[in-house]
């Protein structure tokens, strides 16, 4: 009989940070991975080669990197035609792609600017790119997939979708927007056997927050985070691959911090 189909994952945002830990993350799970990335090709194909290092069955996995910025409708047509010309398939979506604000400004100076971009990277963009994919796997006669537990669609939100930050309002309301948008996603999707997951990764440790590190480490110091770390990609990259293996096969819409226990209620 012929081998089953290696998986194919399309990972967002992922040349670098958390898209990264991700990507090395589903190649040590025996995944194909599709490396989105914006405009740093070098840095993605430094994670297509640590993504080969990693691979248990390099001869058969396959990492190729895809340029798109996902807040255009037209680069995230062409990611997804890509991805399928070259690895034939699509198993899974991360929507892991993100930004900030490049100027962190009190809601009552931040710009309309700021908002629309942020706006459009991080939260049009992945909404309708789950619109491309999930038709593409709704089409008749609807392809098979690769994942014994059936397609997926991982949301990698923030703790930001329901921690006010007034310095990042744009930011902020992106991620909780991006937080809804998995729940009607997870709801549309689940009659069709398709399963969406949030994950709301916390404090980590990535270029976003590089800037505002000296901060973050007095907060840590102070004891506001339990486990008293920053977070890393591979944390995020461990829980993407736990969703993605089917080791939550009854958790449709489910929100899961990654955070430490930075959003737990204490006295």
């Amino acid at each position: 009989m012929p081998n089953p189909p290696v998986p194919v994952i399309l990972v967002t945002g992922a040349s670098r940070g958390l898209g990264r830990g991700i990507a090395v993350q589903l190649a040590t799970a025996g995944c194909s991975v599709a490396i989105n990335y914006a405009g740093n090709l070098d840095a993605a194909n430094e994670t297509a080669a640590l993504c080969r290092a990693a691979a248990p069955n390099p001869a058969a996995q396959r990492f190729i990197p895809v340029q798109a910025d996902i807040s255009s409708a037209d680069d995230r047509r062409r990611l997804v035609s890509e991805t399928l010309a070259q690895l034939g398939r699509v198993d899974a979506l991360v929507n892991n792609a993100g930004i900030a604000p490049k100027i962190r400004a009190d809601i009552t100076e931040a710009t309309e600017e700021s908002f629309e971009h942020l706006i459009r990277t991080n939260l049009q963009g992945p909404y309708f790119l789950t619109q491309a994919i999930a038709s593409h796997w709704l089409t008749e006669p609807r392809p098979e997939c690769a994942l014994p537990s059936g397609f997926k669609i991982i949301y990698v939100t923030s703790t930001s979708a329901n921690t006010a930050s007034i310095s990042r309002g744009d930011y902020c309301i992106s991620k909780a927007g991006l937080a809804m948008a998995a729940q009607l996603w997870a709801i549309r999707l689940a009659p069709e056997n398709i399963q969406v997951v949030e994950l709301r990764p916390g404090i980590m440790a990535t270029d976003m927050t590089s800037t505002v590190k000296t901060k973050y480490d007095q907060f840590l110091a102070d004891g506001n985070v339990p486990q008293n770390r920053w977070g890393t990609p591979e944390d995020v990259g461990l829980a993407v691959r736990a969703v993605i293996e089917g080791r939550l096969p009854f958790s449709t819409g489910a929100v899961i911090p990654i955070d430490g226990g930075f959003t737990l209620r204490k006295l």
